[in-house]
C-alpha cells in the first residue's frame, strides 16, 4: 500500500498585512505551486449576492466589449505590484478591475511587471458592512 505524502501546513499566525505564502521561509510548501497560480490571502467573499454582483459586472463588461481584443477585466483575483517583483508583498485582490490596452486572455492574476508595468485603469470594491471602512480608506488610497 502506498501512502500519500502529507501536505505541509502554513503557519497559523502571521503579522498583519503579511502573506503566509512566503517562499523564503517555507520553501517546501511551495514546490507544488507554479508562480502563475498565486492568490491573495484576503478574506473570502462576503455573500452569494456579493459574488453575483461581481460576476454580473464582469459579464456585462465582457459582453459590451465583445468585439474588442485590447482589454482585460477580472474580479477577486490578485493584482501584484511589487517593484522587486516579489509575489509575497504588495498585492491586493480587488472585487473587480479593468485594464485597458491589455491583451484579452485568461489569467490567474495580474502581475504588473509581466504586463509591461501596466496597472489596472479602474478598480471597483463593492461595499459591505464588514469591509466598508477598509474599502473607503486603506484600499481607496492604495487604488488611487
Amino acid at each position: 500500500m502506498v501512502q500519500a505524502k502529507p501536505q505541509p501546513t502554513p503557519p497559523q499566525q502571521q503579522p498583519p498585512g503579511s502573506c503566509w505564502k512566503d517562499t523564503d521561509l517555507y520553501p517546501d510548501v511551495f514546490d507544488w505551486i507554479s508562480e502563475d497560480e498565486w492568490e491573495s490571502d484576503e478574506p473570502p467573499l462576503e455573500s452569494d449576492l456579493h459574488r453575483s454582483q461581481i460576476d454580473l459586472i464582469i459579464r456585462l463588461l465582457k459582453w459590451y466589449w465583445r468585439d474588442k481584443s485590447n482589454f482585460y477585466v477580472s474580479g477577486n483575483t490578485t493584482v501584484f505590484y511589487d517593484p522587486q517583483q516579489r509575489i509575497t508583498r504588495n498585492f491586493r485582490g480587488p472585487d473587480l478591475y479593468i485594464c485597458l490596452d491589455a491583451e484579452k486572455r485568461d489569467r490567474k492574476s495580474w502581475m504588473v511587471w509581466k504586463e509591461g508595468g501596466k496597472y489596472p485603469n479602474v478598480v471597483i470594491e463593492l461595499l459591505s458592512d464588514s469591509t466598508a471602512k477598509v474599502d473607503r480608506t486603506t484600499k481607496k488610497a492604495l487604488y488611487q
